[in-house]
């Protein structure tokens, strides 16, 4: 499966825009360390779209992702592609092996932290995003409660990056594709105002 079924797969089961977004994220996330991993940013790039596609359909664990599996399956999704998804949702049976599958992890959860802390910026941006800025919101509990920083924290190290080095390069995988995530706010790509 390339990119383009990839995304048909996923605009044919979620209907929520948010939700893509964040596939979107993670698509993004996860082609930037192909790239700088020497990585087949391809198979990354579908890993990333697919991950969360059956959410709408298997709304609870582990429904998410086994009962996705087959389907994929049945679409012709590699099996590295498939054990990838299953892997990201902490179930005993898929512990996370490969890179492929500890870059998923790594990326998976924290592009909602990002997204949250671009948001509530007065840019509205993820174009004058820092590390920093998502840093003093991480220690703010109350601030997206509902993302899992302890997950974050065990998706980094389980990847082997340095957490914030890793958010810092998130944001810069994530910024390309800023517009089509609503997350240009008030900039330009280049930082300046509209």
């Amino acid at each position: 499966m390339n990119r383009t079924e990839a995304l048909a797969t996923v605009n044919e089961f979620v209907k929520n825009q948010n939700l893509v977004n964040h596939m979107l994220s993670v698509e993004a996330g996860l082609a930037y360390y192909a790239r700088e991993l020497g990585q087949d940013e391809e198979k990354w790039r579908v890993t990333g779209l697919l991950h969360d596609f059956d959410w709408e359909i298997h709304p609870t664990l582990p429904d998410h992702p086994l009962k996705g599996a087959p389907i994929l399956r049945e679409r012709g999704v590699p099996e590295e592609v498939v054990r990838a998804i299953l892997s990201h949702s902490d179930l005993a049976e898929y512990p996370r092996q490969s890179l492929l599958e500890k870059a998923l992890f790594a990326c998976d959860e924290i592009t909602g932290l990002i997204t949250a802390v671009s948001l509530v910026r007065p840019s509205r941006s993820l174009y004058d995003l820092e590390a920093s800025s998502v840093k003093k919101k991480w220690k703010d509990k109350a601030f997206a409660a509902g993302a899992n920083r302890q997950e974050m924290e065990l998706g980094a190290q389980e990847f082997g990056v340095e957490l914030w080095s890793h958010v810092d390069k998130m944001i810069r995988a994530m910024r390309p594709i800023a517009s089509e995530l609503g997350l240009a706010g008030n900039l330009n790509p280049d930082g300046s105002p509209i």
